[in-house]
């Protein structure tokens, strides 16, 4: 069994390659209630706490208490947290002051765009959906703006590193003709069903390190017959192989659990035979669980062709 490495980003920090995914559910009442889980996490040394805003209330001020329960000194934890997809362009600014209000710091981590579209401006943070129950998005994205807006926070210290989330090659082609600053992390649904060689080959060559959410591919890939048999193999759990295979390709991974046993065996990974990492790749089927478009072909407003999926 292997300690978690740290990956290097290109601004010469170093992130732990595991972190605990921070979503909180979609009530208000679970959200405030997560740092419960965050603190138990924390107190089983896990290196790193990523939080997700979900609409204008995420689980940012959930961070911030558990942090402040654990008695874990700020500098000792890994904090990310994202733009919401409501907050780009004139908003940028205005609502990265409101996550570090919430989450009682003066600095993050790594500040992320959460997607490269931009939804319309809704006061009190609630989505705005159309008749037929799609997100309504502006229809010229402006996310070069909003970048440009991050890295001025960036170079403040503010931000001690920016990047993005749900960008595809095509997207960070067109974001990267404007940018000054290259995204240290670009953070996307990625498993062994969906293993984005592509988008990994293209971030490497830029030196973005990529982060998987929905990392153990849920059940669908935690039963598949190779992973159950490399799990009986190396005499742990399916999540344990899936997430040892992330860090063997030099990918990060923010599984989200709360349950303090698998909070602590997500950090406790084997050490896979190359040729084991090959067999988990080749389970790849291009499909996306986490987000699927829906039967209009839509995800959060916007097609697989926009997204550049």
């Amino acid at each position: 069994m292997s300690n978690v490495p740290k990956l290097k980003l290109n601004t010469g920090a170093e992130m732990p390659a595991i972190g605990l995914g921070g979503w909180g559910g979609t009530s208000q009442e679970e959200r405030r209630d997560a740092w419960q889980f965050m603190l138990t996490a924390l107190k089983a040394s896990f290196p790193t706490t990523k939080t997700i805003p979900h609409f204008s209330v995420g689980t940012e001020k959930a961070t911030g208490e558990a942090i402040k329960k654990s008695g874990i000194p700020r500098s000792d934890v890994w904090i990310t947290t994202k733009l919401h997809h409501q907050h780009h362009g004139p908003y940028t600014e205005e609502y990265f002051e409101d996550s570090l209000k919430n989450l009682d710091t003066d600095y993050v981590d790594l500040w992320l765009m959460h997607w490269p579209q931009h939804s319309k401006f809704v006061p009190g943070g609630e989505d705005a959906f159309d008749a037929n129950g799609d997100l309504i998005c502006y229809e010229t994205p402006v996310f070069n703006e909003t970048w440009a807006r991050m890295e001025k926070i960036y170079e403040s210290g503010r931000a001690k590193a920016i990047g993005v989330s749900n960008f595809s090659v095509k997207n960070l082609k067109k974001l990267l003709e404007t940018a000054k600053v290259v995204p240290a992390v670009n953070q996307v649904e990625l498993h062994p069903y969906l293993i984005q060689q592509e988008l990994k080959d293209f971030c490497d060559e830029k030196g973005i390190v990529l982060t998987a959410y929905s990392p153990t591919g849920y059940k669908n890939v935690l039963t598949d017959p190779t992973i159950t048999e490399l799990a009986d193999k190396y005499k742990v759990s399916p999540a344990q192989i899936v997430l040892g295979w992330h860090v063997a390709r030099g990918v990060s991974a923010v599984p989200k659990s709360s349950n303090e046993q698998r909070q602590k065996d997500n950090i406790n990974l084997p050490k896979l035979d190359p040729e084991d990492v090959k067999r988990i790749s080749g389970l790849d089927r291009g499909q996306r669980l986490c987000n699927a478009a829906n039967e209009r072909g839509k995800v959060w407003g916007w097609s697989y062709e926009q997204l550049g999926w």
